[in-house]
């Protein structure tokens, strides 16, 4: 189900469209869906996107599934999304991501036993000339060390 919060924010995206283009906002609807559903997306919540849309529920799914920003299951209060394509790999990410989750004591894809943080590997978020790189939320964390990862890690709350 989706909120009316949700559904004004949804229709401001959809307003920005011609009226039978509803459903180039389904990149945006799912993100507002996300939100309101602690980061995740279940089956039930893309289908009603695409309901709301009037799109063919396998068209979102399609979108929710390709795009690595959308979670099909829970996710930490911090989602570290750390890239893992070549400019990355080249300049030490993969060692980077070990450091990760063995200070964090998770694997990719798991969430700390607090809640806190989760961390994904993804590929190219576009900041190439800054690998090895990571982002939390909107911010992105560019030319990494294990000693900044741990100067970030350690001040998130």
């Amino acid at each position: 189900m989706i909120s009316d919060q949700a559904k004004k924010q949804i229709d401001a995206w959809v307003a920005k469209y011609p009226e039978d283009r509803k459903s180039s906002a389904v990149m945006e609807a799912l993100k507002i869906v996300q939100a309101e559903n602690d980061n995740s997306l279940s089956a039930e919540s893309i289908q009603d996107v695409a309901d709301y849309l009037g799109m063919p529920g396998i068209a979102a799914a399609e979108v929710a599934t390709f795009y690595e920003n959308y979670n099909h299951k829970p996710v930490g209060k911090h989602v570290i999304r750390f890239c893992h394509n070549i400019s990355c790999m080249l300049n030490g990410s993969d060692d980077l991501i070990s450091h990760l989750e063995d200070k964090l004591g998770v694997k990719t894809g798991e969430v700390t036993k607090d809640g806190l943080i989760s961390v994904k590997k993804v590929e190219c978020l576009g900041a190439c000339v800054g690998a090895p790189m990571f982002q939390i939320g909107d911010q992105y964390y560019e030319n990494l060390t294990a000693e900044k990862i741990d100067e970030i890690v350690d001040g998130l709350k």
